[in-house]
């Protein structure tokens, strides 16, 4: 094959991003003032304003949702704007999503310094995190019933609210291309809000939000082929024994809201017993945190080795008082810690079996709609999303090819008609941005682009 001037493209952009000398930002300010984030306790120089506080969704009730906000590195101005939502349902888009993936920091192993995420994805756009509904993270609201009656209609609406009250603090951004991003538990929260958008923009007859397109990654998007899909990965990667199997495959039937008979439900246990407690399913080929791994000491630090116990340092971090004052957090002084996924909102009622009908939705309405898969992911696996996706029954547009990051294979694509694009990243697990933030990146970078992933 012949070279790639994308890729190359690519690899010299994020070189001159990475690169880019530290320079304190002048001049006009914008966005809300009192939210302004001057410095987080050891953070390191950086080059960008970003911003953390909270937005009212309900006055009446006291409910508010947490963000935190980091302008693009460079060009911030012409960059677009990207919502990162995590999933859970539960688990916080702050917590997870910016401080251990995509964001611009990572937390040492001393809980007590930020070192730089050199592919975090305010290179590549303008990244907003939003930790929804109440009670997830440092969201909160003063009426308890609150986190007994969240489900994903009331969160796709609160969500909306928030943007549309977010966007009057940050009018600059009003008219930006935007985009919705996420993972797991947000393959329902991304399709749900965008639906919303694209409601309220034809009932208005105008563009409130400017929409352009959306990016799932290992996400939960139709419950029959993502459970079935779950055990096929376990068999195919030789996590569970061949009669198992046999066993799921002879007595199981996934379909929603079907009593499942007490052989599927043995077989079903039998699979959790000989997987769940030696490894980590999110990850399968990942080492898992250890006690002899956790340290209060310094260690040397290298984005490209997963550090299986980072959510621990996190954790350790945003608990600490003078972290929670510079991020403009827990302002109420909640009763509880911050927590990755919380323990406080009740069992989650309302959930689809399916989005995939907002997903046509979408393709017919001429947003981008990108699904990706890390490999190694035996939760929500790539087994689960292909199957999902061939319900949808589109014919093939690009046919499955590899795609290129460095010389090296970052992974599969296809695109179907109607301009779906599913991608899998190699060697990636439920969170991609972890475990191959270099290919994340660059997924993230030719998805807002609208460009074809590199061949070689």
């Amino acid at each position: 094959m012949g070279r790639n001037p994308k890729g190359r493209s690519f690899l010299l952009l994020l070189s001159l991003c990475v690169l880019s000398s530290l320079v304190p930002i002048h001049g006009k300010k914008q966005g809300d003032e009192k939210d302004l984030i001057k410095r987080l306790p050891g953070q390191p120089p950086i080059e960008f304003n970003h911003y953390g506080g909270y937005v009212t969704i309900d006055e009446s009730v006291g409910r508010a949702f947490y963000y935190y906000f980091a302008e693009a590195r460079q060009n911030k101005d012409s960059m677009p704007l990207l919502l990162w939502l995590n999933g859970g349902p539960g688990c916080s888009s702050f917590g997870i999503g910016a401080m251990q993936e995509l964001g611009p920091f990572r937390v040492h192993s001393d809980r007590k310094t930020l070192y730089r995420n050199k592919f975090a994805w305010n290179i590549a756009a303008n990244v907003l995190f939003l930790e929804s509904p109440a009670g997830v993270g440092f969201s909160y609201s003063n009426t308890t019933a609150d986190y007994r009656t969240n489900g994903d209609s009331k969160t796709a609406e609160d969500n909306y609210v928030f943007l549309l009250n977010w966007l009057e603090r940050f009018p600059e951004y009003k008219n930006r291309d935007f985009f919705i991003s996420g993972e797991s538990y947000a393959g329902h929260y991304v399709p749900q809000l965008a639906h919303n958008i694209l409601f309220n923009n034809k009932k208005a007859n105008k563009t409130i939000i400017n929409l352009k397109g959306i990016i799932i990654g290992n996400a939960a998007i139709n419950s029959e082929t993502d459970e079935r899909g779950m055990y096929e990965y376990f068999a195919t990667h030789a996590l569970i024994s061949q009669e198992t199997w046999y066993a799921i495959q002879k007595y199981c039937d996934f379909l929603p809201n079907v009593t499942q008979v007490s052989q599927c439900k043995s077989a079903k246990l039998d699979a959790e017993n000989e997987v769940f407690p030696h490894i980590d399913i999110y990850d399968i080929y990942a080492p898992r945190c250890l006690s002899f791994n956790l340290t209060s000491r310094l260690k040397k630090t290298n984005i490209m080795e997963l550090d299986p116990c980072g959510e621990y340092y996190v954790h350790a971090y945003l608990n600490r008082e003078d972290v929670q004052e510079a991020l403009h957090a827990n302002v109420t002084k909640l009763d509880h810690d911050w927590e990755e996924c919380s323990e406080v909102i009740h069992p989650w009622g309302d959930s689809p079996p399916t989005v995939l009908p907002l997903l046509q939705e979408f393709m017919s309405n001429g947003l981008r709609v990108w699904v990706y898969s890390g490999d190694t992911d035996g939760r929500l696996p790539v087994t689960s999303t292909q199957r999902s996706l061939s319900k949808m029954g589109l014919p093939t547009k690009s046919p499955w090819r590899p795609w290129f990051l460095g010389g090296e294979v970052g992974g599969y694509v296809q695109v179907y008609e109607g301009d779906l694009t599913f991608a899998t990243v190699r060697g990636a697990g439920h969170k991609v941005p972890i475990s191959r933030p270099g290919r994340a990146l660059s997924l993230i970078f030719h998805f807002l682009a609208g460009s074809l992933l590199p061949y070689k």
